[in-house]
């Protein structure tokens, strides 16, 4: 898989892109710490990439562990270190919750709502899921509707379903 550093200058922490079977990703690492992994549909934009990073070939590690779960290590990405630099306290507590959900199975909203103590708040947790700022390594794609459908994903669903077919999870769910 093919990585470009990124145009940018000088020195807090480092970015690259690296291109997967499901499309560009836009990782970003400050203090060996993922701060930011997307998913880029303009292969052309550096948008709202801060631009004190420095370029890396694979900074902390992280774009071999993104290949390696590419590969079919799907575990690979289990310890990363995810720092959340944005979001409200509530967000930040959803994105927390989402990596407590194993390799291999799936959540509904109303379960994630429940797990974070909000039962009612299915519809918060799902806002709080599609505003993720590290896209697979924060598993978001492992939370589906409670009627066992995709339910929605920021980086669309065909990107849901390879992801959660990746990790072996749609043949259970009736998919594959």
């Amino acid at each position: 898989m093919p990585t470009t550093a990124l145009p940018n200058t000088a020195a807090t922490g480092a970015q690259a892109r690296l291109d997967t079977p499901t499309g560009m990703l836009d990782v970003v690492i400050d203090g060996g710490t993922l701060v930011l992994l997307r998913f880029v549909d303009d292969p052309d934009s550096v948008a709202g990439l801060p631009s004190e990073l420095s370029r890396d070939d694979d900074p902390a590690g992280i774009l071999s562990r993104l290949r390696a779960y590419f590969a079919g290590d799907v575990h690979a990405l289990d310890d990363v270190r995810v720092r959340f630099d944005r979001g409200t306290p509530f967000q930040r507590e959803v994105w927390a919750a989402l990596r407590t959900i194993p390799v291999g199975e799936t959540i509904s909203y109303a379960e994630l709502a429940r797990r974070v103590g909000r039962p009612s708040a299915f519809r918060a947790v799902g806002s709080a899921n599609g505003q993720n700022p590290a896209a697979i390594v924060v598993p978001c794609h492992r939370v589906i509707a409670s009627d066992g459908t995709l339910g929605g994903y920021g980086g669309g669903l065909d990107r849901k379903r390879w992801l959660l077919e990746h990790e072996g999870v749609l043949t259970s769910l009736g998919f594959g």
